[in-house]
């Protein structure tokens, strides 16, 4: 099976921060830009699925993805 990912692309990410208020363990902030990106190479686990489905759901640029 090939693992789902999550993405966040990066210019449609206006920094709102609601992916990684929502799933730290998957999301953070870039340093310089305050974009947010992705943790462990964008890996989800099982257990986070749920997680990164709403994250996509709560991103108002729909810069998050998941697949």
């Amino acid at each position: 099976m090939t693992p789902r990912r999550v993405s966040v692309d990066g210019a449609r990410c206006q920094g709102h921060a609601r992916c990684v208020a929502l799933a730290p363990q998957l999301f953070d902030i870039a340093d310089d830009s305050e974009n947010a990106h992705v943790l462990n190479n964008g890996e989800v686990t099982d257990s986070l699925v749920e997680t990164a489905q709403l994250a996509v759901g709560v991103c108002p640029e729909r810069a998050v993805v998941f697949q």
